[in-house]
């Protein structure tokens, strides 16, 4: 085996051995910046649906009190508002959804499917838990979903949740006597919930890395070439001159021209040493012909 095909092994062994950890540091950095990413989004999501809330509860719901006692009107609702809003964007990005999960609600629609009573019910076990960050498979792909809990901090709230009798007839007239009742102050009754699509960023993600890789790797091919050059120039070319003379002075030929290199490497040493060795031999064969 040559020593062109020697040095082109142990650089192909070498990249190859250093780009299986680096790969697969590159793909989960990459991955947990996505990730990252979709929590950022479920966060200003999370945001909006609170300044929603704020709104409805400074700006609209007193518009609306003087109509309250003959007519319920949803619109004063912060959970209602907020629902809504996020329901229109829905209509053209409908991987996004936003629900104010609640075990024992007012509106159907509220109600707690089976995962979002888990959640709650983490909030209720643990009053010191803020946030829960998970992820599931949905009907339009994986979803990352974040919550936060709901929990009765203003007695105002009570007035349309403790019992039937003491609830405006107009709410009770809209959502019955089913539900909604016997909730306590600083209860925790539900979670909000707020779920961003993964898809894309982990999409992205891959494209990245494997940008990342297909340059790597063109990198590594461009420069393995440039490295070819410059040791088929510098040392291999050198050497096999070296060696073709080697020969030459081996059967007998002492008037071959001498190999001469510039420079201070250790090709260029080898040659000097060489040239050094074959003045001494043909000096030493004349001194044995004169004899």
């Amino acid at each position: 085996m040559s020593l062109f095909v020697k040095f082109n092994l142990i650089l192909i062994l070498v990249f190859s051995v250093a780009l299986v950890p680096a790969g697969y540091l590159s793909y989960n950095l990459l991955q947990k910046n996505a990730r990252t990413q979709v929590i950022q989004n479920a966060r200003i999501m999370m945001q909006t649906a609170l300044a929603t809330r704020t709104y409805t509860s400074k700006q609209v719901r007193p518009l609306l009190l003087p109509r309250l006692d003959e007519e319920f009107l949803p619109q004063s609702v912060p959970a209602y508002s907020a629902t809504e809003i996020f329901n229109y964007l829905r209509e053209k990005y409908p991987e996004y959804s936003y629900k104010e999960a609640t075990l024992n609600p007012t509106n159907p629609r509220d109600r707690t499917v089976e995962w979002e009573a888990d959640i709650v019910n983490a909030f209720r076990g643990d009053q010191k838990l803020t946030e829960i960050i998970g992820e599931r498979d949905g009907p339009l792909g994986r979803a990352l979903y974040l919550s936060r809990p709901i929990q009765i901090t203003d007695p105002a709230c009570l007035s349309c949740h403790t019992t039937p009798e003491e609830t405006p007839a107009s709410v009770v007239k809209a959502y019955g006597t089913s539900g909604g009742y016997g909730w306590k102050l600083n209860e925790i009754i539900g979670a909000q919930l707020v779920a961003v699509p993964m898809a894309v960023p982990v999409a992205m993600a891959k494209s990245a890395f494997h940008t990342l890789l297909t340059t790597l790797v063109a990198v590594f091919v461009v420069t393995l070439l440039i490295l070819n050059v410059l040791l088929s120039v510098f040392v291999i070319r050198p050497l096999k001159l070296l060696a073709r003379t080697a020969d030459r002075v081996s059967t007998g030929d002492l008037e071959a021209p001498d190999v001469v290199l510039k420079g201070r490497d250790e090709v260029a040493a080898l040659a000097g040493s060489f040239t050094r060795m074959r003045i001494s031999l043909t000096k030493a064969l004349k001194m044995l012909e004169n004899e």
